[in-house]
């Protein structure tokens, strides 16, 4: 019992100091304060993962930087736009992709209808990993086998590379 209440009193003491790492993380005091509420209950719930010869504020303060990046991940996958259709095919590309070029932009027309032409089982995972997605996502997404998803967008690749191999000459 001694070590569960030297565990929370670790932590607790740590708490001005994992609340200035959060505002540095987030540049905002009320999403700082979350982060710090989030670190907290998730290093509660796995007191029993932490070994005593650990460091335990770098443990906690990396539990506090995976939540802030895993954070920052959801939030950019939700502000992406998978395009759908075939005439905004401009619409996720960067801004110094060549579109600029007229040889830029016959190569962007022709990536887009190699991929169209895939079917849905390899395209659909194929355009969600280009768009940021983990695997485990997709396979979560697609309710498909994790070595499925992971096979389609090889053969998407290989596929690809195969139909636009005169480009990379």
């Amino acid at each position: 019992m001694k070590s569960n209440e030297t565990f929370k009193n670790r932590l607790i003491g740590l708490q001005g100091n994992l609340l200035s790492f959060a505002y540095q993380l987030t540049a905002n005091r009320e999403q700082a304060e979350d982060l710090l509420q989030d670190t907290t209950l998730k290093a509660l719930d796995n007191e029993e993962k932490y070994v005593d010869n650990v460091n335990f504020k770098g443990w906690i303060f990396t539990i506090m930087r995976n939540i802030f990046i895993n954070n920052y991940r959801q939030t950019v996958r939700k502000a992406t736009v998978i395009d759908q259709t075939e005439d905004l095919y401009h619409l996720n590309i960067s801004q110094d992709s060549g579109l600029d070029t007229p040889e830029g932009s016959y190569a962007v027309k022709e990536i887009a209808s190699a991929l169209n032409s895939f079917s849905d089982e390899y395209r659909i995972p194929f355009n969600m990993f280009v768009a940021g997605y983990k695997y485990n996502e997709i396979a979560e997404k697609m309710n498909l086998p994790l070595g499925t998803v992971k096979s389609r967008i090889f053969f998407a690749r290989k596929r690809l590379r195969e139909q636009l191999k005169d480009y990379g000459d």
